[in-house]
């Protein structure tokens, strides 16, 4: 169930996608020091021991993490012991800063009133930081038998199929968005079958069905759904993409516009069209340089190779050949390989002599990475310095339990990374949340990944491999311990990428 990392990114964060790195800063609240307005707040829990109301102000005035906040809730424990509310309140504060400590309180709660469903959704998402993904999903199936009628929980079930079963997810899926056809849950439903799609027809298809059963107007995934929409058909159809944009222009209700924007991308992106078909280069360059399209975009992986093209077809291919090598250097992909040995061929050049060029360029960017030093190991006894790994390629991230993205990606990078097993690749992960450790080693055991989980160290020099206090961020260092790659992600799409970079890291001698 890795994907299922996706739902709890869209729902719990608020994610319109799933490609930002998130700061590790788990929410805090400043304790209150009255001690009269404490007990106040302490009398108001015990007048309405079931109100959540008054538990969330009592949490909040005592401080999350403040010790005696749990000594009260044992004591209330033992004097209200049919409320759940009690133990749950104390598994929110615990929840709300991503400690394990809150499993045993939604562990009572639930003993208490088996039909609690916030308390379910507790031990579902606290279920995913511990990497035990089957007991997250039935702690998941307790959520919808508690309350079949919630669209956003239908949702998370189906998606949690993902991996398990990709048929079932998309019939559960097509079921949930034809069952509320009134509630988010049912475009949050069909958005993530068109954004995760393999198949370009299929996200297509999904789209468009978003687009005509949900009002983007209306519904605030469908309106998100149709940024990818017109992405996809900037490529494929950039005459309906310039339509979905005008229709657009029409229902946006944001105070900040973005579709006027995007009907220019769409007129532009077509006219470079026939200027490429009529051989006018500079013209549909002077158009490609004016577009400066949302950093999401998928497009913005295209606009590169339309650039050379324009270069291309005025008749400079050595221009075209290099503005490809200076792209893929900051952004690799399979795609822009192509392109660029597409070129190289043109030029005269094979394969071998292609990806000369390619590493002359890298090299001359490649700086020696900040090494780190006596980082502790969680699963042997001991530290792991970055000097350990020379002769190595070291796919290096940056992940805490409680970031979904991070554990959205781990699947993608096992995918890859498992095709270079027994060779000279390490695969690390730094935990920068150490109020976390807690979960790490049973993550690890319960996930079975591969990565040597190590931990951080508070306020050491990163130089470039800084992370900024995010997560993921991820880094690729060769063999003599240079920084190559960074700042890239790996989703379902883009694996071939990661192979891609790892294989030239694995073969070329520097």
């Amino acid at each position: 169930m890795k994907n299922s990392e996706l739902l709890f990114c869209a729902i719990f964060l608020g994610a319109i996608t799933f490609s930002a790195p998130v700061l590790a800063q788990p929410g805090r609240t400043e304790p209150i020091a009255d001690k009269v307005r404490l007990a106040k707040l302490k009398a108001a829990v015990e007048v309405s021991i079931d109100s959540p109301k008054v538990h969330k102000a009592y949490v909040e005035a005592m401080g999350r993490e403040n010790p005696n906040l749990e000594k009260q809730y044992i004591v209330w424990m033992t004097k209200y012991p049919k409320s759940a509310m009690v133990p749950y309140s104390m598994a929110k504060a615990f929840l709300d800063v991503e400690s394990p400590k809150a499993k045993p309180y939604l562990l009572k709660a639930v003993a208490i009133n088996p039909k609690f469903t916030a308390a379910w959704v507790g031990l579902w998402i606290d279920g995913l930081r511990w990497g035990d993904d089957a007991t997250a999903l039935n702690y998941l199936t307790k959520v919808v038998e508690t309350d079949p009628y919630n669209a956003s929980y239908a949702f998370s079930y189906a998606f949690s199929f993902k991996s398990i079963d990709e048929e079932k997810w998309r019939q559960m899926s097509l079921d949930v968005a034809r069952r509320f056809p009134d509630q988010e849950g049912g475009a949050q439903a069909l958005y993530w079958l068109g954004v995760l799609s393999k198949d370009k027809a299929d996200k297509l298809k999904f789209l468009g069905l978003l687009h005509d059963s949900f009002a983007p107007e209306k519904f605030r995934w469908s309106s998100i759904g149709m940024s990818s929409y017109f992405d996809m058909l900037l490529s494929e159809d950039p005459e309906k993409a310039l339509a979905l944009a005008q229709e657009m222009v029409q229902k946006e209700k944001e105070e900040k516009k973005i579709w006027p924007d995007f009907v220019r991308y769409a007129q532009s992106i077509s006219k470079v069209n026939v200027l490429l078909k009529e051989k006018k280069g500079a013209e549909a360059m002077v158009l490609l340089d004016s577009l400066k399209l949302p950093s999401y975009f998928q497009f913005n992986k295209t606009l590169p190779v339309l650039k050379a093209q324009a270069n291309d077809v005025d008749g400079n291919t050595i221009a075209a050949y290099d503005s490809l090598i200076e792209t893929f250097i900051k952004r690799p992909s399979l795609v822009v390989k192509e392109a660029i040995l597409g070129y190289g061929v043109k030029l005269g050049k094979n394969a071998v002599q292609v990806d000369f060029d390619i590493w002359t360029s890298l090299n001359a960017n490649a700086k020696i990475a900040t090494p780190f030093t006596n980082l502790k190991r969680y699963l042997t006894p001991g530290t792991a310095s970055l000097s350990d790994y020379k002769g190595k390629v070291v796919l290096l991230t940056y992940w805490f339990p409680g970031c979904s993205p991070c554990r959205n990606e781990f699947p993608h990078f096992e995918n890859v990374v498992k095709k270079f097993k027994g060779q000279d690749l390490e695969y690390l992960g730094i935990n920068i949340v150490s109020k976390q450790n807690e979960y790490v080693i049973p993550f690890m055991k319960a996930s079975g990944y591969s990565f040597t989980p190590l931990e951080e160290v508070e306020g050491r020099i990163k130089g470039n491999l800084d992370n900024g206090g995010a997560a993921p961020v991820n880094f690729l260092i060769d063999k003599k311990g240079r920084l190559i790659f960074s700042n890239f992600r790996t989703d379902g799409e883009n694996e071939d990428d990661l192979e891609l970079m790892i294989k030239m890291l694995m073969e070329y001698k520097v």
